[in-house]
């Protein structure tokens, strides 16, 4: 029996140091968001099918930045046409550690985080009408840890276009849900069974 609470004990201490581990200086997180919902603020609700693939490299613990591609179909429930949705640019990611102020530990096997991006998009929507501008977006999320190295998340993102053509700013807020694979690089790998150790 001790033997069996002592390897239960030591399996918690190993999944916790593996889960520091993922959000280390050094690593990689690629990955991307599937499915969202779209709550518009000045065009109405609708759905959204779209894929989000992103990158970014951990330039210090719990802090990531890099890219995001925005491909998307976008439907408003009011009746308007479908549109196409496309953006480029720069995304930053900060996971908040347990024990932070205003952090609750809810679930023991994941990391809140707060994400934004900033770049270039825009739509073009079945009647023709088009435009393209600045795209940016922030909001909280979720990731929780399926393996070790695989997210399961949810964010909610507060996101904007400011257009360059015959449309002014455009916002919504979206509830997003995906995935990311977190890679350690040999460095970071080390670092981690030295601690496990």
């Amino acid at each position: 029996m001790k033997k069996l609470i002592l390897s239960g004990i030591l399996a918690v201490a190993g999944l916790a140091t593996t889960m520091n581990a993922q959000i280390q200086k050094g690593n990689w997180m690629v990955g991307s968001s599937l499915l969202s919902s779209n709550f518009g603020l000045n065009t109405g609700g609708g759905y959204n099918i779209a894929i989000q693939p992103k990158g970014a490299y951990f330039i210090e613990d719990n802090v990531a930045l890099g890219g995001y591609v925005d491909l998307g179909f976008n439907k408003v429930t009011n009746g308007s046409p479908t549109e196409f949705t496309y953006g480029v640019g720069a995304l930053g990611r900060y996971f908040l550690s347990p024990g932070e102020k205003g952090v609750d530990n809810l679930l023991n096997h994941g990391r809140w985080f707060f994400e934004g991006n900033v770049g270039i998009g825009g739509r073009s929507v079945e009647n023709g009408d088009s435009t393209t501008g600045l795209d940016f977006g922030v909001g909280p999320g979720y990731s929780y840890f399926i393996t070790p190295n695989i997210g399961l998340e949810g964010l909610v993102k507060y996101r904007g276009r400011a257009g360059f053509g015959n449309e002014g700013l455009n916002s919504n807020i979206t509830f997003n849900v995906g995935f990311s694979i977190y890679i350690p690089t040999s460095k970071a790998r080390q670092v981690a069974n030295d601690v496990a150790q």
